[in-house]
């Protein structure tokens, strides 16, 4: 039978407390953990939507999805796929037209401490190898020099770039390949200017270095 005559798809509305984001490979954003009346659900994003959201989000958000559900009928297996979503602050609800302005609302009415900036580092073998563990302790040091005690070293799976290792990615999602232990001061300079300003200018990173911002 094809699987297209075994698929039903229809809309749905889900409504329920935000759990954690679901990343793929390190940095890329697929969907959200929620928990409804029913029980958890994965919900996968549109692409539209993964990069609207601010990975800030608070988990206990109340949100309500609204997108299209596949289920087919020979296996049982439900699929959501989120086309819109809306965050309620309180007892008003907010209709953005992105989760980050409803992070941006919940912030203004509560502020919080602000949350740590994470530099995702590649641990598998191949950047290990080939200047890794050197990388990582070089930016331990001069986070610590800098008094950077908001930013943090999260170690992940392989990025799919062993070629071009040692592999990692700033916060603002700028990755980085062949970067070494020496190249850290300039790249914490580009990142974090304003808490360096007695520093002496440092050599810039070579291009070869620097990628795009990545896409997911």
């Amino acid at each position: 039978m094809n699987k297209y005559q075994s698929t039903e798809i229809t809309q749905f509305c889900l409504e329920g407390r935000f759990l954690e984001f679901v990343i793929k490979d390190g940095y890329k954003l697929k969907g959200l953990m929620i928990m409804t009346s029913e029980g958890e659900y994965y919900v996968k994003l549109a692409k539209h939507l993964r990069f609207a959201f601010d990975l800030r989000l608070p988990p206990g958000t109340v949100l309500q999805i609204l997108g299209t559900k596949k289920y087919c009928t020979e296996t049982g297996r439900v699929k959501l796929k989120a086309d819109r979503i809306m965050a309620a602050t309180g007892e008003r609800e907010i209709h953005p037209t992105s989760v980050a302005q409803a992070v941006m609302v919940r912030e203004s009415d509560n502020p919080k401490p602000e949350k740590k900036a994470v530099i995702l580092m590649c641990q598998k073998s191949d950047c290990m190898k080939r200047g890794g563990k050197a990388l990582c302790q070089a930016l331990e040091n001069e986070l610590g020099d800098r008094n950077l005690d908001n930013v943090s070293i999260k170690p992940t799976g392989c990025m799919k770039n062993c070629k071009g290792a040692p592999n990692l990615v700033m916060p603002d999602k700028t990755r980085y390949s062949r970067i070494q232990a020496q190249d850290v001061p300039a790249l914490l300079d580009k990142h974090f200017p304003k808490v360096t300003p007695h520093r002496q200018p440092t050599e810039q990173l070579q291009e070869g270095n620097i990628v795009v911002p990545v896409v997911c």
